[in-house]
């Protein structure tokens, strides 16, 4: 259910999970068992500074993930990482050629790594190349939205 004045999501990739915050203490509790287990001592301060640390690493990494390798579509936006592009200049979705040089959304030299590309031709004729780890589901879903409009 959407808010008034929120836009309705068609397409959505957040970037990152939020499993990877769990690395960390789960590190720590495991080491700090295992140090039980084994019947020595057990340096507890040192496990919790130990899981704090790689708490606040992987959470700046998840931040950073979601930050710049979400993808998100609505009926009026193609969002990907922090650049935006309105649906309305997308003129072709299918059969467009990626040519060398072509702009990639979001800012990046290339399409992230295990990411699928998805060229697309805007209004003017230039190409942009998106992408998605899903790209046959965002090709899909930008299909419908060029099509409405």
């Amino acid at each position: 259910m959407t808010t008034p004045g929120e836009e309705v999501t068609l397409y959505r990739e957040p970037g990152a999970g939020g499993a990877p915050l769990f690395w960390g203490p789960g590190f720590a509790l495991t080491g700090a068992l295992l140090e039980l287990v084994a019947g020595g001592p057990v340096h507890t301060i040192a496990w919790v500074l130990v899981g704090l640390t790689l708490l606040v690493v992987l959470s700046l990494w998840v931040y950073s993930r979601r930050r710049f390798l979400s993808v998100r579509l609505t009926p009026t936006h193609l969002w990907q990482g922090r650049e935006s592009l309105a649906v309305s200049r997308i003129a072709e979705v299918d059969d467009v050629g990626s040519p060398i040089g072509v702009p990639v959304l979001g800012g990046g030299w290339s399409a992230p790594r295990k990411y699928e590309e998805l060229p697309l031709r805007l209004d003017d004729g230039s190409v942009v190349l998106a992408w998605a780890r899903d790209g046959v589901a965002l090709r899909e879903a930008l299909r419908g939205v060029v099509a409405g409009t």
